[in-house]
């Protein structure tokens, strides 16, 4: 995905999350921070350092968990673990202290190769590896897609330690949820950015009025609600639906009615706040409709 005009600035020991679907841009930006892939025009620094002219250097200073398991898998969790390290000038003794945490849950199986891990195990040895040479920054690109819900939070548990160890941390997920435990997003689709902020202002700041309707026959309602006037979107969320009206234009007795008329008897409706996945699917709505 080609990227337009995105700027970005990440502060020192920050977890940033770059949230988006599948090829929304993440990984492109990801690539051109670790030096990659070259951007076409425009400046990226990292820690001081030019992307372009002094990769090398920030090669050094940073972690990278690709996309897809990269390790080697014929060769065992110790094995890569000294494989990383070396590559890097330093030992896994040396460094032990900082992966710790993540290598002790998987070091039980370190003589087994990499390929025969389960995708959670994968994943801690994959992020031991990137941090074995103490990198000042870690770049993950989307590292818990495929894995269980368990292991989901394990990881994200360990990113937070990491965090207060002073790493600045950029993180990429197509999981909405995850949203809420970084310090600071931006919403990236179709190569653009088009909000920056900290995960409660970004939902505080939902320009519209949201509502929450639940009924037992949603798949009725939702094309009911669909030719309601003044409704902007209507989007299924588990057991309801999420209603976008104007800010301030639509009374909750006016959506009562509106279902009533058209037959629907056994529902409720309620105003709610915004959620980071209400956000985003508001803004894709407005792109959307600007593209046309």
């Amino acid at each position: 995905m080609a990227l337009n005009d995105v700027s970005l600035d990440v502060k020192a020991g920050e977890l940033f999350g770059l949230i988006g679907p599948d090829g929304a841009g993440k990984s492109t930006l990801m690539r051109i921070l670790m030096s990659l892939i070259l951007p076409d025009s425009g400046e990226v620094w990292l820690d001081g350092l030019d992307v372009k002219s002094e990769y090398k250097k920030v090669r050094h200073i940073t972690g990278y968990m690709p996309g897809r398991f990269s390790l080697y898998p014929d060769l065992t969790i110790e094995e890569n673990m000294q494989f990383f390290a070396t590559v890097f000038g330093t030992t896994v003794e040396a460094n032990y202290d900082l992966v710790k945490d993540i290598y002790a849950q998987i070091e039980p199986f370190k003589k087994r190769r990499a390929g025969k891990l389960s995708g959670g195990m994968k994943q801690k040895l994959a992020l031991s590896c990137a941090m074995i040479h103490k990198p000042k920054v870690l770049i993950l690109d989307e590292p818990t897609t495929g894995v269980d819900a368990v292991s989901r939070k394990e990881f994200w548990e360990m990113l937070k330690r990491l965090r207060n160890q002073g790493i600045t941390i950029l993180v990429s997920t197509p999981y909405m949820d995850e949203a809420s435990l970084c310090d600071r997003i931006a919403l990236i689709q179709q190569g653009e950015v088009f909000s920056v902020d900290t995960p409660a202002q970004m939902a505080a700041g939902f320009p519209e009025d949201l509502w929450e309707i639940t009924s037992p026959v949603i798949y009725k309602t939702t094309p009911l609600l669909e030719k309601m006037p003044l409704q902007m979107s209507v989007n299924s969320f588990g057991q309801s639906l999420h209603l976008v009206t104007p800010k301030g234009r639509v009374k909750p007795e006016e959506i009562r009615a509106f279902l009533q008329q058209n037959g629907e008897t056994d529902f409720d409706v309620k105003r709610i706040q915004a959620t980071i996945e209400d956000v985003f699917m508001h803004f894709m709505l407005n792109a959307k409709k600007e593209s046309v």
